[in-house]
């Protein structure tokens, strides 16, 4: 059985709950196991366990949050040129518009060689002040269906051989 590796982190739950999107869109092909796991405890053998990943990360001041840089950190070289080719998607609760994450992201994964699956995914909460910011979030029920999408089309293309 193939195995999708949902690796997240979150501070005000909008990623938390993009990721536990992503593990029932995936979960509902049901030919694939569906592993969901907080950046913090991410290990780089849980990386190389899986046949694919979707990675969910809040954007921190332009960027990726430092829990999330920190996984990739941890487990770069210990996963480097062993997990090349493996399929990945992006799931991004931002503030602003992103980007950052996209790109340092999208980096990581050209290192470890890995292919895109889908486009990233990018939920914009429109939270620029103090009170906002730290305030817990609540994504919408159409961005969640989207995060689902992109669960269940990883899971559906590692279920049929496609990635």
């Amino acid at each position: 059985m193939k195995t999708l590796l949902i690796v997240w982190h979150s501070r005000t739950g909008g990623s938390r709950q993009m990721a536990e999107a992503a593990a029932r869109g995936a979960g509902a092909e049901g030919e694939v196991a569906v592993r969901l796991l907080p950046a913090e405890t991410a290990l780089a053998a849980d990386v190389l366990g899986a046949d694919g990943y979707v990675f969910v990360a809040p954007e921190n001041l332009a960027s990726l949050s430092g829990a999330m840089k920190e996984f990739f950190d941890r487990t770069y070289y210990d996963v480097l040129d062993r997990v090349a080719g493996r399929p990945y998607a992006l799931l991004v609760c931002a503030g602003s518009d992103g980007q950052g994450v996209v790109r340092q992201v999208g980096r990581i994964a050209t290192g470890w060689r890995l292919k895109p699956a889908a486009e990233p995914v990018v939920v914009v909460t429109g939270a620029q002040d103090r009170p906002a910011i730290q305030a817990p979030k609540t994504i919408a029920p159409p961005e969640l269906a989207r995060c689902e999408e992109v669960g269940q089309a990883l899971a559906a293309g590692l279920a049929m051989g496609i990635f």
